[in-house]
């Protein structure tokens, strides 16, 4: 449970930063206040770790001055290797019980020194016919954590929250649609690195999976088979009229790069329908800056054989106009998801 005031969501990803700012309405709804991007040079971020301090801090201070962003207290994502999550099943115990014995069931699910590592957790479900219940445990490597907020702190921000990318994904979906409570569902985000997959049984996250590839795959592809600069082999991948006259043969790259993405997001799904014994798919939501690639939505949906839909997280929000451009919002939208979740995060948090 949160109160309190929603925090500004900074998503730092390896092509670009993103921070928004919302604004709370009457009826649970939000509006736009503020929405900041910043494209990021090749190499600042790296597999989830920030190379590239300087280029960073600087582009934070810059976005914060130049939309006038006053709020200083922010919500971070952190994503990538430097993250496990496991839903796991524990004894029935109270709250405070649990909150004791915590440290115990970490350690033996996760494959980090668990000094190394912050932990959070919720309870899914409770099940005391079998006298268990079912825990989402989430550890994140205290270093990454650490990195981010100190980057958030050179910034002159204040770091209030850090999430999880695939957690912050599915509470703008939660926000926009609700959760079907008697379906699987998938959510993906496909940024530049890195796919986050989250797969929602009943209504809660049943299972989680980074995937390292993205759409700087199929730019370094282009880079490479028509030795162009990456500016360029970026701009033939996203069209349009910068990209000038594209050679026929970006087509070919974007749908083999985005046949061999598809084929890492099938192994996942089908890893989970294997060990879970839960029902097929219903639908497979995509989001993210790659998600804008009709051939990816295409080869996700022929190897999955589920229908697949692009989630733009901007769809039921309204817009400040005196402070954000609805175009720029519209053409953004699917690489906003991220940091429209970590704006939903509030100053205050309790555990339910």
């Amino acid at each position: 449970m949160a109160e309190g005031k929603n925090l500004v969501g900074v998503d730092i990803g390896s092509s670009s930063i993103k921070v928004v700012q919302l604004k709370e309405l009457r009826g649970g709804k939000y509006s736009l206040a503020k929405v900041a991007y910043q494209d990021l040079p090749p190499q600042t971020v790296v597999d989830g770790h920030v190379m590239n301090t300087g280029v960073v801090v600087e582009a934070l201070q810059k976005l914060f001055t130049d939309h006038k962003i006053k709020q200083r207290e922010v919500a971070l994502g952190v994503s990538g290797q430097s993250v496990i999550i496991r839903k796991i099943p524990v004894p029935l115990m109270t709250p405070a019980e649990l909150e004791e014995q915590i440290t115990w069931e970490a350690e033996q699910h996760i494959p980090f020194d668990i000094k190394d590592v912050n932990i959070d957790y919720e309870v899914l479900r409770r099940r005391p016919e079998a006298g268990q219940m079912d825990l989402l445990l989430v550890a994140a490597k205290r270093d990454e954590i650490n990195d981010y907020a100190n980057i958030a702190r050179e910034a002159k921000l204040k770091p209030v929250v850090v999430d999880i990318d695939a957690f912050a994904v599915q509470n703008i979906f939660e926000t926009s649609r609700g959760l079907p409570q008697d379906q699987n569902i998938a959510l993906i985000n496909v940024g530049a690195s890195l796919a986050s997959l989250n797969i929602l049984s009943r209504g809660s996250s049943a299972f989680t999976r980074d995937i390292t590839s993205g759409g700087n795959a199929i730019t370094e592809e282009i880079q490479k088979r028509l030795a162009v600069p990456n500016e360029q082999a970026e701009a033939y991948k996203r069209g349009g009229e910068e990209a000038g006259i594209v050679p026929k043969q970006v087509i070919e790259i974007i749908n083999s790069v985005s046949e061999s993405i598809a084929a890492e997001i099938q192994r996942s799904l089908d890893f989970y329908l294997a060990t879970s014994g839960e029902e097929e798919f219903s639908k497979i939501y995509l989001t993210g800056g790659t998600a804008n690639l009709p051939q990816l939505v295409t080869a996700i949906e022929r190897r999955s054989r589920v229908p697949v839909e692009v989630f733009f997280p901007t769809e039921r929000l309204t817009v400040e106009p005196k402070d954000v451009n609805p175009q720029f919002v519209q053409a953004k939208s699917a690489q906003l998801a991220v940091a429209l979740g970590l704006a939903l995060r509030k100053d205050k948090e309790k555990r339910s």
